[in-house]
């Protein structure tokens, strides 16, 4: 039988380990210096190697952090697997992040694009999280922060991806619920606008939200953690999206649709 705790190191390590999807930059490169900054070592999981490998070196001379680099396309069932199979061995922290937004309608945008995002944002956090939890629950330790948005919040911000997240952010609170008394803590992370590479990544055009609706990610990392030590399930960081995440519970459905399509200006995406 393996020791979890102790399947949760790098060989010959004794820091515990991180498992970080999407590290290359934004809010999961945020994730991972910070994670790196707290003692943690980490296995990086994104499709290019290349920027894994300088990503492991930057943390390595900054952190002294022993990283793993694992390849993977999550959109991607075999790749999915192999990263399964790693965090069975054992982490004591898993960041989803990895996500992915399309330009476009949705009845114009490529089935097998809209299956790949379902894929990335929806499938790989689900089966992540599920390879994940069994080590950490024995060990009786772990932390799962699955990366949403206010879009699965306060919809708007284009029908596939505010439903992604919106499902990302009900799958963290049940399994928050059912893991009470564990040792497991869950968190549904759910920033606004962010200054990320993602808009950019994904082909679509910055929001025009105004300036102050916009956070860096060190605000967004920051926030994740207080909440986690508050034992905050859903996060939403910067007090303008807190805000507007509570007058949105407050207003009628489809009151709060029309508003939104104002403020986060979905058309040209899914």
């Amino acid at each position: 039988m393996t020791d979890s705790s102790a399947a949760a190191r790098l060989p010959g390590a004794t820091r515990p380990i991180a498992l970080v999807t999407g590290p290359t930059s934004g809010i999961g490169q945020g994730y991972a210096e910070r994670l790196a900054s707290l003692g943690y070592d980490l296995v990086l999981v994104a499709r290019d190697e290349q920027r894994l490998a300088a990503l492991a070196d930057e943390l390595k001379r900054r952190f002294d952090t022993r990283s793993e680099v694992l390849r993977a396309d999550l959109a991607d069932a075999a790749d999915r697997d192999r990263v399964a199979a790693r965090l069975g061995e054992g982490v004591e922290f898993l960041v989803n992040n990895a996500g992915l937004g399309l330009s476009g309608e949705f009845w114009t945008v490529d089935p097998a694009k809209l299956q790949t995002q379902l894929d990335v944002n929806v499938t790989a956090v689900l089966q992540l999280t599920r390879a994940a939890l069994p080590p950490m629950i024995t060990a009786a330790k772990g932390t799962v922060v699955n990366v949403a948005s206010v879009a699965g919040l306060v919809p708007g911000r284009g029908s596939t991806y505010s439903a992604s997240k919106a499902y990302v952010i009900s799958f963290t609170e049940g399994l928050s619920g059912g893991l009470t008394g564990t040792g497991v803590r869950m968190q549904a992370l759910c920033p606004g606008f962010v200054r990320t590479e993602f808009h950019r990544r994904a082909g679509l055009e910055r929001p025009s939200g105004p300036e102050p609706m916009w956070l860096s990610v060190d605000q967004v990392v920051a926030g994740s953690l207080h909440d986690l030590e508050k034992g905050r399930v859903i996060s939403v960081p910067g007090v303008q999206y807190k805000a507007l995440t509570a007058v949105a519970g407050l207003i009628p459905r489809s009151l709060q649709v029309r508003l939104n399509q104002g403020l986060f200006n979905a058309r040209g995406r899914t």
